[in-house]
């Protein structure tokens, strides 16, 4: 753990330590019929229902588990607060997620609206503060929409296929803070590896103060690597300090992050204004480099053989929302035990306590887009705003290595051939590159790639031979679109030519093993634990003798509903034993490099 660690803070990489949780029993209320605003519930809405906060009212654990849609819900909560106490400070409160356009109330007085259901949103309710206490309205409008980015929630009132029930409403936790005037708003760190340095570029929350500096100091366990003092002369200050520590063996000469030694450094922020502090703020961050070199994926500098698993980030009775940091820490601990070095999470943006983890136990992470399903003008613009909002949101995460707007060409239909949607997905990559230079990008993961820094190919072929055979001995053809995936994709768009990127089979496998439930999967169904083990061995080695592909993903950490392919059921049960699949992960062949 970091020295800034506390358990269930919902942004664990900007920590203050005065916050107040908000989760917990909310009234509620559903307006099937649209007329809460004209009648008033933004002042109190109708009493008679409650639901636990943050879980969505389709699942059992918010009390109500109603899997029918409801396009309208709001809730409310009573906050108390001195107003004495507060002083000049603001307070402020922090959606993590809330699906889709969320509009707040305090006191009847409007505070704004976020649309997006997956990235974090904050409103200042200090103007609208009483002394004592206050209610709270949130309205959360949703639909079945399919330009809207909604991942793996179904567009129709039943599931089918690998689409799920919908989560409408707030499914991340709800918190408040309080931060003076004068406070740090948010802070962009960027580790440099062959420089041994780190850049930091702050933003400031100033108003018109003089004599403002940010003191920053960087620690490792424990002890003080550097401190610079910067003046605060516009919104924005940056500064690289330097991490040289003559003190450490390590060849370096700093702590390098990596998976096999997730080592992490402390940040402390002090905004001081004529030498008194007036905010604090705690954080950390991975020194590590990411980089693509000549068909390699290269982590600080050496190559790095990615054992994905695909994450849906699922869970029985509560659906996207996390029980709680125990079952995220769970999660994590026993995908490590399965054998593999990372997580592809797949169309969600998990709660941020997850990426935490990752960062402290060394799992790598691809991070990947919820989906739109249609495309049209509307569909870009809201994707292109949500996207880049989690991009600036997780930006500081060492463990994430990989960002993945699109999968599968979903939202972009035609992309194979249609240059529009082809603009777009060029757009998309430059974008990111353009606020992230440091990462890879994957355009359009599994097929029909048009920019991407990465080829990454889907297949669910079930047996290793026929799988061995196609990318083996057909490596050109597919590589040049002349073989398609699965006999009916494409690797490449129209127009675009392969030009030596690294290539991963990032979706395989899939195996259906019902284990007395009932479902789908990838492929015939497998009678038992030996069935299961026999293909899933024939599969992954196929891919591993593979001597230009350097990684994989494997489909999938859980069963999802009625989606049967998990190496654990949905309570989180291993379904085949985790030391055979460790093995074969882990097992050495003769090519892989």
């Amino acid at each position: 753990m970091v020295a800034c660690y506390q358990k269930d803070y919902p942004r664990p990489q900007f920590v203050r330590s005065q916050w107040q949780n908000l989760n917990g029993t909310w009234a509620f209320a559903f307006d099937d019929e649209n007329v809460g605003e004209a009648n008033g519930w933004q002042n109190g809405i109708p009493a008679g229902m409650v639901i636990e906060v943050p879980f969505s009212y389709e699942t059992t654990r918010s009390g109500i588990g109603d899997q029918t849609v409801h396009n309208n819900v709001w809730y409310q909560r009573t906050i108390t607060v001195s107003k004495e106490s507060l002083g000049t400070d603001h307070l402020i409160v922090h959606f993590e997620g809330s699906d889709y356009r969320t509009k707040v109330w305090l006191n009847g007085v409007y505070l704004g609206v976020h649309e997006g259901g997956y990235a974090r949103f904050s409103f200042d309710l200090t103007q609208a503060l009483c002394d004592g206490e206050n209610v709270l309205v949130v309205k959360v409008e949703d639909s079945l929409n399919e330009s809207q980015p909604r991942g793996k929630q179904r567009w129709v009132d039943h599931n089918f296929a690998c689409w799920y029930v919908q989560t409408t409403g707030i499914w991340k936790t709800v918190w408040m803070e309080q931060v003076p005037q004068q406070h740090i708003e948010s802070v962009k760190i960027t580790p440099n590896v062959q420089s041994r340095c780190v850049e930091i570029e702050g933003t400031i929350c100033a108003g018109a103060s003089k004599d403002l500096w940010l003191e920053v100091e960087v620690s490792f366990g424990g002890r003080c690597i550097n401190k610079v003092m910067l003046p605060v002369l516009q919104e924005r200050v940056s500064t690289t300090i330097d991490l040289y520590d003559p003190q450490t063996t390590e060849s370096w000469g700093a702590f390098l992050w990596s998976p096999q030694n997730p080592a992490l450094y402390d940040l402390t922020f002090c905004l001081r204004l004529n030498n008194v502090a007036v905010d604090r703020v705690s954080s950390y961050f991975g020194l590590r480099e990411i980089r693509i070199e000549n068909g390699n994926i290269l982590l600080n500098g050496g190559p790095l053989y990615q054992r994905l698993i695909l994450d849906q980030g699922y869970w029985k009775d509560s659906h996207l929302t996390p029980p709680s940091e125990e079952a995220l820490i769970e999660d994590i601990d026993k995908i490590m035990a399965l054998g593999y070095n990372g997580v592809r999470k797949h169309q969600k943006i998990e709660d941020e306590r997850f990426l935490y983890w990752c960062d402290v136990k060394g799992l790598l992470v691809w991070s990947e887009m919820a989906a739109a399903y249609r495309f049209h003008d509307d569909a870009v613009q809201a994707f292109t705003n949500q996207w880049m909002e989690i991009v600036r949101q997780n930006y500081n995460h060492p463990s994430i290595i990989t960002w993945t707007p699109f999968n599968e060409s979903w939202g972009v239909p035609f992309v194979e051939t249609n240059r529009t949607q082809q603009h777009f997905t060029e757009a998309i990559y430059h974008l990111t590159k353009s606020f992230d230079p440091y990462r890879p990008v994957i355009v359009n993961d599994g097929w029909e790639h048009t920019i991407s820094d990465i080829l990454t190919l889907h297949d669910y072929e079930a047996q290793g031979d026929a799988l061995f055979d196609r990318y083996g001995n057909h490596k050109d053809d597919v590589l040049t679109s002349k073989v398609y995936l699965g006999a009916f994709k494409a690797a490449l768009a129209k127009g675009f030519a392969y030009k030596g990127q690294p290539v991963i089979i990032s979706e395989f496998g899939g195996i259906a093993f019902a284990n007395g439930q009932q479902g789908w999967g990838y492929g015939d169904k497998v009678a038992d634990e030996e069935a299961f083990l026999d293909r899933f061995d024939s599969v992954t080695t196929a891919i591993k003798k593979l001597p230009y592909v350097c990684g994989y993903c494997y489909t999938q950490v859980t069963d999802v509903q009625q989606e049967i392919n998990g190496l654990m059921d949905e309570t989180r049960q291993f379904k085949v034993n985790p030391e055979r699949i460790k093995e074969i992960n882990l097992r050495k062949e003769s090519n892989i490099r």
